[in-house]
């Protein structure tokens, strides 16, 4: 088996329809970092059936989908195909009729991948034991990616092992017999599940023994109870029939009673004719008797209503009399305290005279005292005004006074600082002076 083309749309870097033509001597890719090497080789990997997204370089095997660019918008889903020579008729029963054929890998976006052999659909398991016969595959050491070599010098010897048997050609039957395994496994799951099934149906059939006694006993006990019901029914209409007998007796008497009371009726009949025959004087008589009694019981409502009005205007009378008699109290209590209120009132009229005697030359020196108390107010104001003004420039003097004299203090520092440097200067130029003497 010998690939011919890989044709990529949408994979990774490669978003544009991309083919890489795979000719005879044909072992690796060389190009600079970036260009898409490891993609192309992921490609491969990929289609060949890898579903571990770390071994793509990725968190989740969507990622092979392009992402998008500034330029470029997202792709929604990625294809690989490779094509395949197979005019040696390697491959399974269901492919082996063409020269060539196309396998091909489509994943979308929230949705999966889906492969295809020759246009048909089948299993990622149908694609990796394709190639697993070809002692290729996904995992193949044929596939020489960045960092296998050193990886493969230090490989375990079961990694070395697992190498010498792909390129021995062995690698599918290995695979194959791991399959077979699996399904060995799994008849050996069924098997035990079919032993449980049985289990579990021979203690329902025991359930359902027990409810076709209980079903079986049903039916005897649903007999016996429509044969009591029928006793029932049998009984109820004995009785019913008994009671329509009697009720067939009960209303021939009434009948009879019937008749009994129709000729009673018409002689009751006979007795109201003759009874109304006499009834007119008596209701005469009865219309002057009842137009008597209304007339007396008018008379006996005017005489109590009259009765109760002067009840009535003797009740208000009283009441009338009685708060005249209160008004008079009232009004002799008023006149005593009017002649109390007199007598005071002149009392304090002749203690006001009294008092007043002298009042208007009392008034007269006080409006004198007020007046020089208001001048002297006045100048006291004044005077308490040009205090202040006073306060004030004294004030201002104090402020420039202590200015001043910080001035002069910081003059005065200031000199003697001048002073203490001079006489330093003095003292190291008579040093000097001596110093240069000394010399001559």
């Amino acid at each position: 088996m010998r690939f011919d083309r890989l044709r990529l749309n949408g994979f990774k870097s490669f978003v544009d329809p991309t083919d890489l033509v795979i000719r005879e001597g044909l072992t690796g890719v060389v190009g600079p970092n970036g260009c898409g090497k490891s993609n192309l080789l992921e490609a491969l990997r990929w289609v060949m059936g890898e579903n571990r997204p770390t071994a793509m370089r990725g968190e989740g095997m969507e990622d092979v989908i392009f992402a998008g660019t500034t330029r470029r918008n997202a792709r929604a889903h990625a294809e690989v195909s490779l094509s395949v020579d197979n005019r040696d008729r390697l491959a399974p029963a269901g492919f082996n009729e063409d020269d060539q054929f196309d396998i091909t890998r489509r994943i979308t976006r929230d949705a999966g991948s889906a492969y295809k052999i020759a246009g048909k659909d089948v299993r990622a398991r149908d694609v990796q034991m394709l190639f697993a016969d070809a002692s290729t595959g996904a995992h193949s050491p044929a596939l020489v990616r960045q960092g296998q070599i050193s990886e493969l010098i230090s490989a375990k010897p079961k990694s070395r092992r697992r190498i010498l048997e792909e390129a021995a050609g062995i690698s599918g039957l290995y695979a194959r017999r791991h399959e077979a395994e699996l399904k060995l496994n799994g008849a050996e799951g069924n098997l035990t599940r079919v032993d449980d099934t049985l289990d579990q149906l021979s203690s329902q059939a025991a359930t359902l023994a027990r409810q076709a006694r209980a079903a079986a006993k049903y039916r005897e006990i649903g007999a016996a109870l429509r044969l009591a019901e029928g006793m029932l029914l049998y009984r109820r209409w004995s009785d019913a029939e008994a009671a329509r007998l009697a009720a067939a007796q009960a209303l021939a008497e009434a009948v009879r009673a019937a008749g009994q009371a129709g000729a009673a009726a018409d002689a009751a009949v006979l007795r109201r004719t003759e009874t109304e025959a006499a009834l007119p004087p008596l209701r005469e008589e009865e219309q002057i008797a009842a137009a008597l009694v209304q007339r007396l019981a008018v008379e006996t409502e005017a005489l109590a209503e009259a009765g109760r009005r002067a009840t009535q205007a003797i009740t208000a009378l009283s009441g009338r009399l009685a708060q005249l008699d209160r008004d008079i109290d009232r009004e002799q209590a008023l006149n005593r305290d009017a002649d109390e209120v007199v007598r005071r009132l002149t009392w304090e009229a002749e203690q006001l005279r009294a008092g007043g005697e002298g009042h208007d030359a009392r008034l007269e020196m006080a409006s004198a005292q007020a007046e020089a108390a208001a001048e002297t107010l006045h100048e006291v104001e004044a005077r308490l005004a040009e205090l202040t003004d006073e306060s004030a420039r004294l004030a201002a003097r104090h402020q420039s006074a202590e200015r001043l004299a910080h001035d002069l203090r910081a003059m005065f520092d200031r000199a003697d600082r001048a002073a203490a440097e001079a006489a330093e200067a003095l003292a190291a130029a008579d040093a000097a002076g001596e110093a240069a003497a000394a010399a001559l």
